[in-house]
């Protein structure tokens, strides 16, 4: 009977053996399959090149994101072309670039043709005067009254008896579309200079007398000066909060149908993550991500 009993406990102790061994050959390939997604999460080596284009307003944070990224993936190469927001969203809607840059908010048109708007910033629009004007505030409704050409000279403003010259960007500018929405001065504008970049404006306004233009806050430098609008500094405190009146979002396009690639997609990922938002603030906008 002792003997039965042991033979009965050495063939269950066998089964078991072999069901263990079973066992331990699928946790090998569950691994495995598990890995991948691991090591990605892990931010994974990539290699590509990301094509971004649009916006000349976005220079100084694309390249703060491009600088700090390849630090990341360095084998990534992501390229910038500055060629203004109207081209940076064609160039998302066509395919020619990965990620379309953009210096206002996308139109119902251009969402209807299957783009999708993704705000990373935003950034005030500062109004700049020549710095040897005397004239410290303005209203919003004055400063579309000088774009429109309604006001044309400085002293009925409290300046000096000096004529305006009125100084923006060129058709199709993002820094310009939003200004003009901003303002209620859509078609209306009346300019002395349209120029096709945020530094041609600042160079322009510094070096011309009773000049004054718009441009991102993040592009204005001592050579010009910035006006308080409604009594409200352009900074990005009052940006963000929404207290100054004149601001507008940075925002990249991309497809909305389409997944980007995994190098574009890496790319995203970090420009939007909260982590990085010191780059937003060191390129002189407020992160939307925090």
């Amino acid at each position: 009977m002792k003997k039965s009993v042991s033979l009965l406990l050495s063939a269950a102790l066998c089964v078991g053996l072999l069901a263990a061994c079973g066992g331990g050959d699928s946790t090998p390939s569950q691994a495995a399959e598990s890995a991948p997604a691991e090591s990605q999460a892990a931010g994974a080596a990539l290699s590509g090149t990301v094509a971004t284009n649009g916006s000349t307003s976005m220079e100084k944070v694309m390249g703060a994101l491009i600088e700090q990224f390849k630090t990341v993936q360095p084998d990534i190469t992501v390229t910038y072309d500055p060629t203004g927001s109207g081209s940076g969203v064609e160039a998302a809607t066509n395919g020619s670039a990965d990620i379309g840059l953009a210096s206002r908010n996308l139109k119902d048109e251009e969402v209807a043709n299957g783009l999708t708007e993704t705000v990373v910033a935003k950034d005030g629009i500062a109004i700049v005067v020549n710095p040897a004007n005397t004239v410290e505030d303005l209203t919003v409704e004055q400063v579309a009254a000088i774009a429109k050409g309604e006001i044309t000279n400085w002293k009925d403003l409290g300046g000096d008896d000096a004529e305006i010259a009125f100084i923006g960007r060129e058709a199709g500018s993002g820094t310009r579309g939003a200004f003009e929405e901003l303002t209620g001065t859509e078609d209306a504008c009346a300019y002395n200079q349209e120029l096709t970049s945020t530094g041609a404006v600042i160079t322009a306004v510094s070096t011309t007398p009773g000049a004054i233009g718009y441009a991102s806050l993040s592009a204005v430098d001592d050579s010009v000066k910035a006006v308080k609008i409604g009594g409200v500094e352009c900074t990005e405190e009052t940006v963000l909060d929404g207290s100054y009146a004149i601001q507008r979002p940075f925002v990249f396009a991309t497809k909305t149908d389409a997944a980007l690639s995994d190098a574009a997609q890496a790319f995203y990922d970090f420009a939007t993550d909260p982590a990085n938002a010191e780059l937003y603030t060191a390129a002189g906008v407020v992160p939307a991500f925090r």
